[in-house]
């Protein structure tokens, strides 16, 4: 008998490992879960990178569907997804407010490059030590959450938007939480 016990104890042991194994490869590495979904975006209050725009804080996320976009001039990423941010706010068929924070970047690198790239931004809060970031639960650049008018996250995108999911994602739930 406690030999037959030690010969299924590794066979059940691997069938356990094998299933959960199984299921994570049905999961989409890029979707990453998110505590704060449906919850309020976290108290801040940042500093403005271009002072003319005005910085952002938590109350600037109330009102009307936001974009926030996370991003910084030493990302690669960033660079490849601006072109696009770029063409949303030249298009104007989108009602929604996009709206920048710069994330553990300098402030004179970050306006350099926003000068060379341009500024689809409204507004652009520095978040210099990352701290808002954290609270945001970012784990890196480029990362966007899209903010319903309460003010509450409803989506977070991790890595470089793309037109794909521009237009099958994101795109629609913008449309759909305009009141």
């Amino acid at each position: 008998m406690r030999q037959r016990l030690l010969i299924l104890l590794p066979l059940a042991l691997f069938m356990v490992l094998g299933g959960f194994f199984l299921a994570g490869l049905g999961r989409d590495p890029k979707v990453l879960p998110s505590a704060l979904l449906d919850q309020p975006v976290p108290d801040f209050d940042l500093p403005a990178l271009i002072p003319e725009k005005g910085g952002l804080a938590s109350a600037d996320l109330v009102g009307g569907v936001t974009v926030v976009n996370v991003f910084a001039s030493w990302c690669v990423p960033c660079r490849v997804e601006h072109p696009l941010w770029m063409r949303l706010a030249e298009d104007g068929d989108v009602r929604m407010r996009l709206v920048g924070l710069n994330y553990k970047d300098r402030p004179q690198d970050a306006r350099g490059w926003l000068t060379e790239l341009g500024d689809p931004y409204t507004r652009i809060g520095t978040d210099a030590d990352g701290r808002v970031g954290i609270d945001w639960g970012v784990y890196g650049v480029p990362e966007t959450f899209v903010i319903d008018p309460t003010g509450r996250i409803r989506y977070k995108h991790v890595g470089p938007m793309t037109e794909a999911t521009w237009t099958d994602v994101i795109h629609p739930l913008v449309r759909s939480l305009q009141p």
